[in-house]
C-alpha cells in the first residue's frame, strides 16, 4: 500500500496508462518540463519523452482540434487545460465536432480533456469555476468530477480507455488535502456512469459530487448526532450519471437534498430534481431542495467567496428544514 494525494492519483493513473498502452500521450500547456501549473504531470516528460508529453501554445481549440485528429487516427490523447474555466475557448470544436464525430462520421474520438476546477481557493472567478452545465446537454460527451482519491486514479483510467470524448473535471481544492492508501499494483478503474454510496442513511438521501462530498460528510456528521441519518451519494459521473442509485435511496428515505458548488440557475441539480420529480413524487415526503452557490461570479476576497459557495452549515440548515417538513 502507498499513501498517496489526490494530485498523486491522477498523476499515477495517467502513469500507468501511457505504460499500459503506447497510443496514450498528453498534451497542454506547460505540462512538459514545468509539470503543470499544479505539478500533476511532473516526471513524465523526462519518464516518456517530448513526443509523448507535448507542451502546447495557449491556445485550447487548436490543441483540443489536434487531438481530435490524433484520436481519428487511433491514439488516446490527454488534454490539459490549464484551469478548467477556459475549457469555453474550446466550447465549439468540443461541442459542435468532438461530440458529434463518431455519430456523424463513425470517427472513433477517445479524447481526455482534463484540467483543475472549483473554488474554496481565493482564486476568483477566472479560476474558481466549475462549468459542468456548460456540456451536460451535448450529447456525445462524458462528465466525471471524483471526490476520492480512489476514484482520482480509477475516473482517469477509465476515462482514457473510452471510447467516447471525456471531460474530467479535478478539483484543486482537494488536489493535496486529501490522502489515501492505494495498492500497489492494482489496476483500478472506476466504471464511468455508476455512482458511490459513500454512507448510508435512512432519514434523507443527498446528492452531491467533487468536492462538495466532503462538506456533506461533515454535515452528517453533525446531523447524526442530533438523531437525523443521513445517506450520502456521491454521483462522481454526471454524464452519464446513475439515475438508478438516486431512485432507490430517495424510495428508502422519501427526503433528498441536491448539493453542488456550481451556481444554481441552469446547474445540475435541476436535472436531478426534474428527474427525481418524474419518476419518485409519489415517494417524497417533501419537496426536493437544492443547496448551491449564489449567481454571481466567484469573488476574490475570502468573507465573500466563502458567502457566495456552499459551506457546512448551509447543507446542514437545509437537511434540517427537511426533516421537519
Amino acid at each position: 500500500m502507498a499513501l498517496v494525494t489526490f494530485l498523486e492519483a491522477i498523476r499515477d493513473g495517467l502513469r500507468e496508462e501511457m505504460e499500459r498502452d503506447e497510443r496514450v500521450f498528453l498534451m497542454g500547456e506547460d505540462i512538459g518540463s514545468f509539470g503543470g501549473a499544479f505539478k500533476v504531470t511532473e516526471g513524465l516528460q523526462d519518464r516518456f519523452g517530448a513526443e509523448r508529453v507535448i507542451d502546447t501554445p495557449i491556445a485550447e481549440t487548436a490543441f483540443i482540434g489536434a487531438a481530435a485528429g490524433a484520436a481519428h487516427m487511433g491514439f488516446r490523447p490527454v488534454c490539459e487545460v490549464q484551469f478548467i474555466d477556459f475549457l469555453s475557448c474550446a466550447y465549439s470544436i468540443l461541442t459542435n465536432y468532438v461530440a458529434t464525430a463518431r455519430y456523424r462520421a463513425g470517427l472513433k474520438t477517445s479524447l481526455v480533456v482534463r484540467g483543475p476546477s472549483g473554488g474554496y481557493v481565493r482564486g476568483g472567478p477566472f479560476h474558481s469555476q466549475n462549468p459542468e452545465a456548460a456540456y451536460l446537454h451535448t450529447p456525445g460527451l462524458k462528465i466525471v468530477a471524483p471526490a476520492t482519491v480512489r476514484d482520482a486514479k480509477g475516473l482517469i483510467k477509465a476515462a482514457i480507455r473510452d471510447d467516447d470524448p471525456v471531460l474530467y473535471f479535478e478539483h484543486k481544492y482537494l488536489y493535496r488535502r486529501i490522502k489515501d492508501d492505494l495498492p500497489y499494483g492494482e489496476d483500478i478503474v472506476t466504471p464511468i456512469g455508476k455512482a458511490r454510496l459513500a454512507r448510508e442513511g435512512k432519514h434523507l438521501t443527498v446528492v452531491s459530487w467533487s468536492a462538495m462530498v466532503w462538506k456533506v460528510l461533515e454535515a452528517a456528521e453533525t446531523l447524526e448526532k442530533e438523531g437525523v441519518s443521513v445517506e450520502v451519494i456521491d454521483l462522481r459521473s454526471l454524464l452519464p450519471f446513475d439515475e438508478e442509485s438516486i431512485v432507490t435511496s430517495v424510495k428508502k428515505t422519501n427526503r433528498v437534498l441536491v448539493v453542488h458548488e456550481d451556481t444554481r440557475t441552469g446547474g445540475m441539480a435541476g436535472e436531478i430534481t426534474a428527474r427525481i420529480n418524474e419518476r419518485c413524487f409519489e415517494w417524497l415526503d417533501a419537496p426536493v431542495r437544492r443547496v448551491c452557490a449564489h449567481d454571481v461570479p466567484l469573488p476574490y476576497a475570502p468573507t465573500l467567496e466563502d458567502f457566495v459557495l456552499p459551506q457546512t452549515d448551509d447543507i446542514v440548515k437545509a437537511a434540517r428544514w427537511m426533516v421537519e417538513y
